[in-house]
């Protein structure tokens, strides 16, 4: 079994329509497919996006049973299913399950013509599960007889996006561990980062997991509850439970996206100047040009492979939870960890000198 990368994500939300109109309008997605009750989705009503090769499904139920309408009972909107491309889904769903996976939903085939998509789903961590996609034919196809495929009738805006760079997911004390062992032993991932993170009187914990093709990564954190409170805490409070806090989606210049999103609307956490007075002290000479960094609240950090340029959205949740992150790698294989000292330092310097 081999999971290829992330084939989509699917978000479960009280309002699809409201939801597609906010992503395609700030972030530049485009809709591409929708389904219904009329296309043979019971229950539902989804919307399909697309970006460059980011694909994001928006759900919501149109039964109090149905699974997105639970989901968004208990949590708000958020993530509901990270999906994963395989070459053989049948295969992957018995291999998951023998393995210790729970089975969400059995195999499935959606045939119109010469294109067909497998599909099987299993239990992921929290209430956010995994579907498994086989794809043949029309790679275009996303689900043939049940998402009706939508032919732009506009020109394609600016492609910022090209991918899915990794989830964060928030996890309560305890169950990073086992989280991590679920990843490794059921999908066959492997851990390939971990660091305990200390901020003022606030501690977190964290490890990273990555499928052997390198294109799914989770970066899985748990709070330290013998310090203070901090924000993993207030997440997994107001979200009620375990789940993503953000997708950071990638793209090949920061600066530019993030001038292009801010006109329309995205607003971005704000830094402190004080964090690129010392940038160069931290860090040497950023890749980027340091003016651009101030100007636009991008963060950078460096590896041993390269440096990583990274900036956070503001949530728009009711609950304050979920946001995108957008990262530009210049080489970096890690996940800007070292911003988090660096922020918490240079707004205790703000504070001082005010």
């Amino acid at each position: 079994m081999e999971i290829h990368g992330v084939d989509h994500v699917e978000f479960y939300v009280g309002d699809a329509q409201q939801a597609a109109f906010y992503l395609c309008t700030a972030f530049g997605f485009r809709v591409a497919g929708q389904g219904g009750p009329e296309t043979g989705l019971a229950g539902q009503r989804s919307i399909l996006l697309r970006q460059g090769g980011v694909q994001v499904l928006l759900t919501t139920g149109l039964d109090a049973r149905h699974p997105a309408a639970e989901y968004v009972a208990r949590h708000g909107d958020g993530v509901g299913v990270i999906a994963f491309g395989v070459d053989d889904a049948a295969e992957a769903f018995a291999t998951l399950v023998s393995r210790g996976a729970e089975a969400v939903e059995p195999v499935r085939t959606q045939q119109q013509g010469a294109d067909a998509v497998t599909t099987a789903m299993v239990s992921g961590f929290g209430d956010v599960t995994h579907r498994l996609v086989q794809r043949a034919g029309d790679r275009e196809q996303f689900l043939p007889g049940l998402i009706d495929l939508i032919t732009p009738d506009i020109e394609e805006g600016e492609q910022l996006f090209s991918v899915v760079d990794h989830a964060a997911v928030l996890v309560p004390a305890g169950q990073l561990g086992p989280t991590v062992e679920y990843y490794q032993e059921v999908f066959g991932f492997s851990q390939i980062f971990q660091e305990f993170i200390e901020v003022g009187q606030q501690a977190m914990d964290s490890k990273v997991v990555q499928s052997p093709s390198g294109q799914v990564t989770f970066t899985i954190i748990e709070p330290v509850t013998d310090r203070r409170p901090g924000q993993i805490d207030g997440f997994l409070g107001r979200h009620g439970g375990a789940g993503v806090q953000h997708l950071a989606l990638l793209t090949d210049d920061i600066v530019s996206a993030v001038k292009i999103l801010e006109r329309r609307g995205v607003r971005f956490l704000e830094t402190p100047a004080s964090y690129y007075d010392e940038l160069e002290n931290r860090l040497g000479v950023p890749e980027l040009d340091v003016q651009d960094l101030r100007e636009t609240n991008v963060l950078v950090d460096s590896d041993h492979w390269g440096q990583v340029f990274q900036i956070f959205a503001q949530s728009m949740h009711v609950r304050n939870t979920y946001f995108f992150e957008v990262i530009d790698r210049h080489g970096a294989k890690t996940f800007g960890s070292g911003n988090v000292k660096a922020l918490y330092e240079a707004v205790d310097r703000e504070k001082t000198t005010t």
